[in-house]
């Protein structure tokens, strides 16, 4: 039996390249989003470590005003991050849907490659059949002796 050639198989491969490729930037995108999700929840401990010491029975006025500032500016920098995670979610979605469609491209070309091959095993198979029913009645030796007029 001759070996299954799917004609698309260039084909199919690129496909497949270009899904791992999305789904590499998949990844990359929510690495980031999960790095500015990790610094948030950081500058909230920190925040929640200032506001404790802030009102410590050594600090002066000075003290707790530059506390204020710094839990101030710990605000400013979580608006930022979150800002900046809104916009890191809006990637992740965006690669996300670049990635499905490249995956859904993929299926329909192994779909084609698996359904040609089914095709090319039940033809395979018949001709298999046909030859081996051919051999076992011995039609081909009755043809022969029929057509050089022995019989």
């Amino acid at each position: 039996m001759k070996r299954f050639r799917f004609s698309l198989e260039k084909i199919l491969d690129l496909r497949k390249h270009r899904e791992q490729e999305t789904e590499i930037e998949l990844g990359r995108a929510i690495g980031e989003l999960t790095e500015i999700e990790n610094r948030i929840k950081a500058l909230a401990v920190e925040k929640t470590k200032a506001a404790k010491e802030r009102f410590s029975l050594n600090n002066g006025a000075i003290e707790i005003q530059s506390y204020e500032l710094y839990i101030m500016r710990l605000d400013q920098t979580r608006d930022r991050l979150m800002e900046e995670a809104a916009k890191a979610e809006l990637k992740v979605e965006a690669a996300r849907k670049v990635y499905l469609e490249a995956s859904r491209d993929r299926k329909v070309f192994d779909k084609l490659k698996e359904k040609r091959e089914t095709e090319y095993r039940k033809e395979m198979f018949a001709e298999e059949t046909k030859v081996l029913d051919d051999i076992s009645s011995g039609s081909r030796a009755r043809k022969m002796i029929a057509a050089d007029g022995q019989y």
